[in-house]
């Protein structure tokens, strides 16, 4: 009867840990800072209008992308709420928010810049 006991307590207790995780989800890929979207880092997210929202693509790409670096996701990331991901030319994934892709502006020097803001009026801020 002990032995019995033991196995069902040692079954109970790893059926706890596998399921430990269970219902957790993962940071979301930006934060909000003075009402606009930022990256982990702190930089600003900006958003660009020929993206058209849900479309699942980014027309930022190429040289493009080497002024609007887009705020990749890793494989495994999940979309949650009104974050998703979005699949690039070169097959690389990246995040958007409400259906846009997220980009930081490769000028911008320290946390809180937002001289992308407005460039070529295509350009703008994320804000949640």
């Amino acid at each position: 009867m002990k032995m019995k006991n033991l196995l069902l307590a040692l079954l109970a207790s790893a059926t706890l840990a596998a399921c430990s995780g269970y219902g957790t989800r993962a940071a979301a890929p930006a934060m909000t800072s003075d009402g606009m979207l930022t990256g982990s880092n702190g930089m600003t997210l900006y958003t660009f209008d020929k993206d058209a929202a849900g479309s699942g693509k980014s027309m930022c790409n190429g040289p493009c992308a080497t002024n609007w670096p887009p705020l990749m996701a890793m494989d495994g990331d999940m979309a949650s709420g009104d974050y998703s991901i979005v699949m690039r030319d070169d097959g690389k994934k990246q995040w958007a928010f409400k259906g846009k892709p997220l980009y930081f502006w490769a000028k911008d020097m320290k946390a809180g810049d937002k001289t992308g803001d407005g460039f070529n009026n295509v350009w703008h801020v994320a804000k949640p």
